[in-house]
């Protein structure tokens, strides 16, 4: 009997892969900018042409959120984000300062280990891989198990436009044999230099454990707070795209909506007549019992589903223009499954007396998973959105735009990207929109501008005190040192005679 044992052929695998990446970085390492620029150009050329495929076919292999807005989120990260790369500067000379006579110049991370969610499996690859190789960074995939085939054949494809125009081979790369003993094992080995997880909690303790340094794009329990002040048809449309967008698998989408009592009916009627369905205490219990099974897991079978879909799945009806489920709540709880993060079209909502209540429920709900990714405000009072600005322990804090959007760089100035860090408050060294400067370390370069004999390095002996306060302090310590000294002498003196 034949006996195949993928873990031993998974760590072999990523030990092999590891050591070829490590050379070919070196050489990568020597490329100008200008030459990693038209080799990024290329790869986002050539996967440009693929985008709509790939986009069915993870849509299919994964089982989550509809191809259509994967196509979007494709499209996104091969032709807007390499239009935002162009000019950026993250090898050689970065930066110089003529007049502080300082200069920074920018060095690649080495290899990058890089883990993409099932969720958003091409898009998030296209801009890792885009990002890596704009940085000189070597970069090696670990592809999802549930969208492996999608991930392979989208790093085929640049893998061989990037070679075609002089990426050294093994600089961009996968493992075939993917296992959780492999991906650790790369994470581990001494030829990785920096872990990228977007969206894999899973792997996030072995990756810690790694002892590199890890940038991590994950989970959170991003809420929406509505204010008085806010244009409320304008908030709930953009509350209601974000979160139908690809089903809600986006960890940025809105959790929840936190809303200012004096205005909460007028939002209901405006959520109501946008698609959403307010269910019942027991149709909210009915869905909540199969988000998550009971030793506390989600139920991964829930992401990325219709509003309709999960209504027949809890078993209750709802009507066919359906495409948020809201349930309200009046309290956060680690026992409440509404009170977590849902990548799905799913909405807790909370009504709170004033902006000051609603911003402590939006602290307990971003405490509530530790991970501090993006917030959403929808006001225009200055002084309210500044107090929020202030206060959160978020990565990221949105003003009256829809977070999947915004939080992306689509609909704000934030830099394009697929994998939001959600370091401040959470997890990872990060909480950037991660970019190819997070891949980098600044080397700094200073030129003298002054000669030691410019500078006070102490009080030379002759130097006299210039403070007359402290000039009578060192005549006093003097004359009761001299006082001592005599004290010694007649001692010295009497000791002698005795002696004699």
């Amino acid at each position: 009997m034949n006996i195949i044992d993928h873990d031993l052929l998974s760590i072999q695998e990523a030990r092999i892969l590891a050591e070829n990446a490590l050379e070919a970085q070196r050489t990568l390492a020597t490329f100008p900018q200008e030459k990693l620029d038209e080799i990024v150009e290329r790869m986002a050329e050539e996967i440009s042409k693929h985008s709509k495929e790939l986009a069915v076919m993870s849509s299919e292999e994964t089982d989550y959120g509809n191809w259509q807005d994967k196509y979007i989120k494709n499209r996104f990260a091969c032709e807007y984000l390499p239009a935002n790369l162009k000019g950026m500067r993250c090898v050689g000379i970065i930066h110089t300062d003529q007049e502080k006579q300082i200069m920074d110049v920018g060095v690649p991370m080495g290899v990058i280990v890089g883990l993409c969610p099932a969720t958003s499996p091409v898009s998030t690859t296209i801009y890792n891989a885009l990002i890596a190789i704009k940085a000189g960074n070597a970069v090696i995939f670990s592809p999802h198990p549930r969208a492996k085939q999608s991930i392979a054949k989208t790093l085929d494809i640049m893998i061989q436009a990037a070679e075609g125009y002089g990426l050294p081979e093994g600089a961009l790369t996968y493992l075939h044999t993917v296992t959780q003993a492999g991906t650790i094992e790369l994470m581990n080995h001494s030829a990785t230099s920096l872990i990228m997880n977007t969206g894999v909690p899973a792997m996030l303790e072995a990756a810690y454990h790694s002892g590199k340094p890890v940038i991590y794009g994950g989970t959170g329990n991003g809420p929406a707070f509505i204010e008085r002040t806010a244009n409320i048809r304008q908030a709930v449309q953009d509350i209601i795209a974000s979160k139908t967008f690809d089903n809600g698998v986006a960890s940025a989408a809105e959790q929840s909506i936190v809303v200012d009592s004096c205005i909460a009916n007028e939002v209901r009627t405006e959520l109501e007549a946008a698609g959403a369905y307010f269910m019942q205490e027991e149709e909210a219990d009915a869905l909540g019992r199969i988000f998550y099974y009971p030793d506390g897991s989600a139920n991964p079978e829930m992401a990325g589903k219709t509003a309709k879909e999960l209504a027949k799945r809890a078993g209750f009806p709802v009507p066919e223009k359906t495409r948020v489920l809201i349930s309200p709540q009046k309290y956060v709880s680690e026992t409440n499954p509404y009170s977590k993060e849902k990548l799905c079209p799913v909405l807790a909502y909370y009504i709170e007396d004033d902006w000051m209540h609603a911003c402590e429920k939006c602290i307990e709900l971003l405490l509530s998973e530790r991970h501090g990714h993006t917030l959403v405000i929808h006001s225009n009072d200055p002084e309210v959105i500044r107090q929020f600005a202030l206060k959160k322990p978020v990565g990221r804090m949105l003003v009256n735009t829809p977070a999947v959007f915004g939080s992306m760089g689509a609909t704000t100035n934030l830099f394009p990207a697929m994998t939001l860090g959600s370091g401040s408050a959470g997890d990872g060294i990060t909480s950037d929109n991660v970019s190819p400067m997070n891949l980098i370390y600044i080397r700094k370069v200073g030129y003298g501008v002054r000669r030691i004999e410019d500078i006070k390095m102490g009080i030379p002996q002759n130097a006299q005190p210039q403070n007359p306060e402290c000039s009578e302090a060192v005549k006093e310590s003097r004359h009761s040192e001299n006082e001592n000294l005599q004290t010694l002498q007649q001692l010295l003196k009497q000791a002698l005679r005795s002696l004699t």
